[in-house]
């Protein structure tokens, strides 16, 4: 008998519920009679024991379904260590609720934060496997993570929708992609969306090359320009900032996000109509698309054979088009950023489009 825990933490996003079927088919699959545990909005119902027995037909027609059955919440790893406002040890707390269910591993879904606590816990004595989601595509030690198709998907539809609208009143527009702190989304969906300048947290702009994209458009004929930017981008001149000084001037920051500071400038600079899209959470929630349920359900279905052999303290990532286990300390604290050499940068670049540097 295996008696497995499963808990999905921080944002949610596409095909979590397909990773977590790829778990449980591959376990019944195999014959193992085992007792699924899911605990209710992540590391919150770890830490408070509130769970609820998972049978078969709970993990039937969820393949094309997207959230989580499971329900998330986000619990920062800054704080975890800290007891919560009834002086409770949320580590010691989590621990003894993996041990009261004598459960043979815990199976967790998330993102850099949940990977950092996950770690942890493999450092307390707890058997993890971990599954890789975010639609940044930012976890250390995958060349993928799922969700981050699917945005691409959503993210590029909404920049191809701009297209007609922006070519029809000659306006310049900027679509606000998610991703606060790497640009793989913006990147890709602005790429495939055919946008003309794509700006991202790892290469700061210069309001001035920005603008002179634009102007140069103009005077070949396009009178419309469309920009892909991401919500964490960062002009030359707030990179220069320190922590400190970046966050004092943020106190006063007037604007809703970047892109609307950048829509100002833009029009104060060159006189075109300026407008700002923010397709916001839509970019994460929907179906996952077919590619991302094929995704989930390989890692899913390995993360099962892991636990039927008994190997704990890893993710299972993607790496050069094969499913493999990456060490838990091996990613937990990383981020995998973009180059402003890499080779896709220089691609987009020999295709004209601008990042502003």
């Amino acid at each position: 008998m295996k008696r497995i825990g499963m808990l999905t933490s921080g944002g949610d996003c596409q095909a979590l519920n397909a990773a977590m079927r790829g778990v449980v088919k591959c376990l019944v699959n195999s014959k193992e009679q085992v007792e699924i545990y899911g605990f209710i909005d992540g590391y919150r119902g770890l830490i408070y024991g509130n769970f609820r027995m998972l049978e078969g037909r709970d993990f039937s027609g969820i393949l094309t379904k997207g959230g989580t059955i499971l329900g998330s919440s986000r619990t920062p790893f800054k704080t975890i260590k800290d007891p919560d406002e009834n002086g409770l040890d949320k580590i010691d707390a989590m621990k003894q609720n993996y041990y009261k269910l004598r459960l043979d591993c815990m199976v967790i879904l998330g993102g850099n934060g949940t990977h950092k606590t996950a770690n942890l816990l493999r450092e307390e004595g707890l058997n993890i496997i971990t599954l890789p989601k975010t639609i940044d595509n930012d976890l250390w030690g995958t060349d993928m993570t799922f969700g981050f198709q699917s945005a691409v998907n959503i993210a590029t539809d909404a920049i191809d929708c701009i297209h007609t609208t922006a070519a029809s009143h000659g306006r310049v527009f900027i679509v606000e992609v998610m991703g606060h702190k790497v640009g793989w989304l913006t990147l890709n969906a602005g790429m495939a969306g055919g946008a003309d300048i794509i700006l991202i947290p790892e290469i700061p702009y210069d309001i001035k090359k920005v603008v002179n994209k634009i102007k140069q458009r103009n005077d070949n004929g396009s009178k419309f320009t469309i920009l892909a930017v991401a919500e964490g981008a960062i002009s030359k001149d707030d990179a220069k900032l320190s922590k400190k000084e970046y966050k004092e001037k943020m106190k006063n920051y007037k604007f809703p996000s970047v892109s609307y500071e950048l829509a100002q400038q833009i029009q104060e600079m060159t006189g075109h109509e300026v407008r700002v899209t923010v397709p916001g959470h839509t970019q994460r929630g929907g179906s996952p698309c077919p590619y991302d349920r094929v995704f989930a359900s390989r890692l899913g279905a390995e993360a099962g054979e892991l636990i039927l052999k008994g190997e704990y303290g890893f993710m299972v990532g993607y790496k050069n088009r094969e499913v493999v286990k990456v060490p838990l300390e091996e990613v937990a604290g990383k981020l995998k950023m973009i180059s402003p050499d890499a080779s896709i940068v220089k691609e987009a670049k020999l295709m004209g489009i601008s990042f502003g540097d």
